[in-house]
């Protein structure tokens, strides 16, 4: 896991209670979820007892925050490379993954994203997600759509991925 400094101050939460998650080193797991080593693809997949599932690949720059400390993560902070995201549908709180590009909140689906310096990629395998940047309006995706935020700006436009896109992003969590 490489570390780096989170760039939004909306990234800061003194009450937050703080866990990383990556294949370098061992971390704890929030209080009621279990971290399992994933060897093909490498990687690391956080279970936890509500049913959110958190699965990182080598070498992700990822934080997950539990606000209120219940032993459910509300959030991730994703620097670097990606994760994806299974989230029950019946989930009484959106879980959000926030990228230096974008913000971007569900319930009940299943979702990739992809950080890189120049942009955030964001794909729905199941469900709906909400992205926006840091500021501005935002769009609704959903089963087989995606967008990428790059970080020079622009609007937002929702694509159906192509199936080898898809497939290539679901691939590096072992899906």
């Amino acid at each position: 896991m490489r570390t780096a400094a989170p760039s939004s101050a909306a990234w800061a939460g003194a009450a937050a209670l703080c866990f990383h998650i990556g294949t370098a080193t061992a971390q704890p797991s929030p209080r009621g979820c279990t971290a399992v080593p994933r060897p093909n693809p490498p990687g690391q997949t956080l279970v936890c007892a509500d049913g959110l599932t958190v699965a990182t690949e080598a070498g992700s720059d990822v934080r997950l925050v539990d606000r209120d400390r219940d032993g459910r993560p509300e959030k991730a902070e994703l620097v670097d490379r990606g994760l994806l995201v299974e989230s029950p549908a019946g989930t009484p709180r959106p879980f959000q993954i926030l990228t230096p590009h974008a913000i971007a909140s569900v319930r009940g689906t299943i979702w990739a994203v992809d950080v890189s310096a120049e942009r955030t990629s964001v794909f729905v395998q199941r469900g709906a997600v909400s992205v926006r940047r840091q500021r501005g309006r935002g769009v609704v995706l959903r089963a087989g759509e995606g967008v990428d935020v790059n970080a020079a700006g622009g609007a937002l436009e929702v694509k159906r991925w192509s199936p080898e896109r898809a497939s290539a992003l679901l691939a590096r969590f072992g899906r």
